[in-house]
């Protein structure tokens, strides 16, 4: 990649008060506030870092966006899920180069583009064909058009089964993921592990329920992000917190000759 950010490349722009903004440079583009606008000419050929000025005197420092960045400010059909529960899951999951993941709930690919970025091969199921094609694009834009040949995303509904496999991983972000249980023992590797995204512990409970049998380790989760305030001596936490966006339940399949054993470990 060139250390100059040029016309087709997406830019993050942050003003003074850490505002980002999301923009995919284009000839003869401007970028439009309340504070003025900025022609995208004028960041053309700059280094990451530098400073741009609107025409009302605003200032942005331009620079790359992150994964991170992209998730939160990116296009959406569907709600996310959130950097904060993104990192976990994928350790939870042991995702890594060259794993085969079966994923069902697109929605708009923030989980696909994290799962894609650590090397994995995924096979997702989304019921609407506007998420499904919103999760592509979102893929493609952020991580580019080679990145798709390790993506294939079908119009379906794993509740009536998941074709394929065999696979080392399943990711569900669904209302009744304990329904693609059953589905999952069929495709699943020994050892390969389930994650399930709920928003409610009751849906958590549900699913445990069913992580019997064949399957191990169950676990269940959440994930609270707390940052902290720092200027010179004054140092706190901040006022506001994310707390509860989900809950990460996991498991690991023992396969159809495993010891039947009861999963029932603290949630």
């Amino acid at each position: 990649m060139s250390s100059l950010l040029r016309m087709g490349e997406r830019v993050l722009l942050l003003d003074v008060k850490r505002r980002r903004y999301l923009v995919t440079l284009a000839e003869g583009g401007e970028f439009h506030s309340h504070a003025g606008y900025v022609p995208h000419a004028e960041i053309d050929g700059k280094a990451e870092g530098s400073v741009v000025r609107s025409t009302k005197g605003a200032e942005y420092t331009v620079l790359r966006p992150t994964l991170e960045d992209f998730v939160v400010e990116m296009p959406r059909g569907a709600q996310v899920i959130y950097p904060k529960d993104l990192a976990p899951m994928c350790m939870l999951a042991d995702i890594r180069p060259g794993l085969q993941v079966f994923e069902s709930g697109v929605g708009s690919g923030a989980l696909s583009m994290t799962m894609l970025r650590w090397g994995a091969e995924i096979v997702g199921y989304e019921l609407r064909d506007d998420f499904a094609n919103r999760a592509r694009t979102n893929v493609r834009s952020f991580l580019g058009e080679d990145a798709l040949g390790r993506y294939r995303v079908e119009s379906r509904d794993s509740y009536d089964g998941v074709d394929g496999g065999p696979y080392d991983r399943v990711m569900l972000d669904l209302p009744e993921p304990w329904r693609v249980v059953p589905h999952a023992e069929e495709v699943l590797h020994p050892g390969g592990i389930l994650v399930a995204y709920t928003p409610s512990i009751t849906q958590a409970a549900q699913t445990r329920e069913v992580l019997r049998g064949r399957w191990i380790d169950a676990r269940t989760l959440e994930v609270l992000h707390r940052t902290w305030h720092v200027e010179g001596q004054s140092v706190r936490p901040d006022h506001r917190m994310v707390a509860h966006t989900g809950f990460l339940t996991v498991a690991r399949y023992l396969g159809a000759a495993g010891q039947r054993v009861s999963t029932s470990s603290t949630v």
